[in-house]
C-alpha cells in the first residue's frame, strides 16, 4: 500500500474503468471514478470537484474513457483535465496526446506524416467530389469524425443509385466527410498492444458473421495473434508520436499488405485479457504510481 491518491476517469459501472479503479486501490488503498459529466471546473477558485473532492489535490489521474460516445465536446471534457495537469496532477495519458486522437482526422493526419501505411482516404465537404471518391473506391466507408465501435459509419457503393442520398444523409450530420476504401480485412483486424511505448502483445478481432466491421460491439470475437517482427515495428512507428501510457494500435492484414488504422486514445484491455491474458489494468496501475512516484 502506499498513500497516493490517484483517480480514474472513465464510465462507472464499465468493466474496463472498475477493473482499472481495483487495481490502483489494491495497491493504493485510495478508489475513486471519475464521471466527467460530473465535474466542475471554478478558475477563480481553481478547483476541479467530483463529488466533493477537489482533483487538482489528487497525486495522479489515470484516463480510461473520457464518455461513452466521442463527439466533439469531449475535447471540452479533455481541457478541463488538462487544467489539473497544470496545477500538478499527473495525468496518464497526456490530456494533449489525446486530444490528438479522439478527433479522426488529427490521428490520421499524424499516421499519414509517419509515413506508416494507412487505407486510400479523402477528406472533403463537397458532397460531388464525395460521390466520385465512393465510385473511384467502389466501396467506400463513410466515418464520423469522432466515433469508436464503427458507430455512425456508412457503407456506401459508389455506383449504387442509392448513393447520392447516402452521401446527402451522411453530410447532414458530418459536414466534413472522411472516406476511406474499403479493403478486404478477411474477416479480421488486430489490436497491437503497448504501454509507455513497449510491445505487450496483439489480439485479433474476428467477425463472426456478414458483418463487414470486425467491432465486438458488431458480433466480433477475440482471438490470439502471433504478428511478426515487422508488424511489431509497424505497429511502434504508429503510436510513438502520441507518447501514450497506454495504447493499442489497429492494424489490418489486406492483400495488398497490412495497413493502420488508427491508434486508440485509450487501449482495449478486453482484447488483451481475453486473448492475450495480460492484466492490463494491472500493469497500468503499477505503471503509474511507478511514474509519481519517481
Amino acid at each position: 500500500m502506499t498513500d497516493l491518491r490517484i483517480g480514474v476517469v472513465g464510465i462507472p459501472g464499465k468493466w474496463s474503468t472498475e477493473a482499472l479503479a481495483d487495481a490502483v486501490e489494491e495497491r493504493t488503498g485510495f478508489r475513486l471514478v471519475i464521471d466527467m459529466g460530473h465535474v466542475t471546473l471554478d478558475l477563480e477558485r481553481g478547483t476541479m470537484l467530483y463529488d466533493n473532492i477537489d482533483l487538482c489535490k489528487l497525486d495522479g489521474l489515470i484516463i480510461k474513457k473520457i464518455s461513452e460516445i466521442y463527439k466533439p465536446d469531449v475535447l471540452d471534457r479533455m481541457e478541463i483535465l488538462r487544467y489539473a495537469q497544470a496545477r500538478g496532477v499527473q495525468v496518464f495519458s497526456d490530456p494533449e496526446a489525446i486530444i490528438r486522437l479522439i478527433d479522426r482526422l488529427a490521428c490520421t493526419v499524424t499516421l499519414a506524416a509517419t509515413g506508416v501505411p494507412i487505407p486510400p482516404t479523402v477528406i472533403t465537404e463537397d458532397p460531388e467530389v464525395a460521390l466520385e471518391t465512393a465510385a473511384e473506391f467502389g466501396t467506400a466507408v463513410f466515418k464520423p469524425l469522432f466515433s469508436t465501435k464503427a458507430r455512425g459509419m456508412a457503407l456506401i457503393e459508389g455506383d449504387s443509385f442509392r448513393a447520392i442520398n447516402q452521401i446527402a444523409s451522411f453530410a447532414s450530420n458530418n459536414p466534413v466527410m472522411y472516406i476511406q476504401k474499403k479493403l478486404d480485412l478477411s474477416g479480421k483486424d488486430l489490436g497491437l498492444i503497448f504501454l509507455d511505448g513497449e510491445y505487450l502483445g496483439t489480439y485479433a478481432r474476428a467477425s463472426q458473421g456478414n458483418t463487414w466491421n470486425t467491432t465486438i460491439d458488431s458480433g466480433g470475437k477475440y482471438e490470439p495473434f502471433e504478428p511478426d517482427a515487422e508488424l511489431i515495428e509497424m505497429a511502434r512507428k504508429a503510436q510513438e508520436p502520441f507518447g501514450l501510457t497506454f495504447t493499442t494500435v489497429d492494424i489490418a492484414l489486406t492483400p495488398q499488405g497490412p495497413i493502420v488504422f488508427e491508434v486508440s486514445a485509450f487501449g482495449g484491455y478486453g482484447g488483451a485479457k481475453y486473448a492475450c491474458g495480460i492484466d492490463a489494468p494491472g500493469l497500468v496501475a503499477d505503471h503509474v504510481i511507478g511514474k509519481i512516484r519517481g
